[in-house]
């Protein structure tokens, strides 16, 4: 059913095979049901020192790091640069809000998913823009035998967050995979972006509020419109683990 967008996928980066090793997921919007709860968290945090960032907003922004961000909202509403720590003041305020939201719950299908990826022998990474530790410490107790620590890449790992390609870099790394070895689930635009700089596979399921052209001009190779509607389709794709 995928040959055609992994045809295209290989032609573009130059590849002379596509042979997935590892499935490299995000976590907000992905893994957890949180997108809600970080653009609340936001909007009312930065409303507090005087910054306009509408929850709806908070979706593109999605997959940054807090503290990047937050400068660049600085910056196109301020007119000057922040310094780290004043960055990372006002994330700490937004950190604070998030942490006093209901809990965000597990996507629907996305456990079943990942039992079919380790099935059939293949890694599992997250790849994150949060520094949100207190998902960050459940992912092992919740994904238990799906997700390990070691196979985790957060803000904290990195120096540049998406849409910069370095977090997947990073990912490809731990997996010690190269990224024709690779598929990317993501939900943002700026995490689509990031992935495809990295040259790795990309799978968008839209679960947020931004229209499917959103993620297909950052070049999502297959938009799907839910988790479940992967998890059901995943032979399909998985199918070409060796291909040609």
């Amino acid at each position: 059913m995928f040959k055609k967008e992994i045809d295209n996928y290989m032609k573009r980066h130059g590849f002379g095979q596509f042979c997935p090793k590892a499935v490299l997921f995000d976590m907000d919007g992905v893994l957890y049901d949180s997108m809600p709860n970080h653009a609340k968290s936001w909007h009312r945090s930065m409303k507090g020192f005087g910054i306009d960032m509408p929850e709806a907003k908070a979706y593109t922004y999605e997959g940054m790091r807090g503290v990047e961000t937050i400068k660049l909202l600085a910056r196109e509403q301020w007119g000057r640069d922040l310094s780290d720590e004043e960055a990372q003041k006002m994330y700490s305020e937004k950190s604070r809000f998030f942490s006093m939201c209901p809990e965000a719950g597990i996507m629907e299908g996305v456990i079943e998913l990942q039992r079919k990826i380790k099935r059939d022998g293949m890694k599992i990474v997250v790849v994150t823009g949060s520094g949100q530790k207190s998902l960050l410490e459940k992912l092992e107790r919740e994904f238990e035998g799906l997700v390990r620590n070691e196979l985790i890449v957060s803000s904290f790992d990195v120096t540049r967050g998406k849409p910069h390609p370095e977090p997947y870099l990073k990912g490809m790394e731990k997996a010690g995979v190269k990224p024709w070895e690779a598929i990317v689930v993501e939900n943002a635009p700026l995490g689509v972006r990031a992935a495809v700089a990295a040259d790795i596979f990309t799978v968008a399921v839209n679960t947020g509020p931004l229209p499917d052209s959103d993620l297909k001009n950052e070049g999502a190779d297959i938009i799907f419109p839910s988790i479940p509607d992967f998890r059901d389709k995943w032979e399909e794709l998985s199918v070409y683990r060796q291909y040609p």
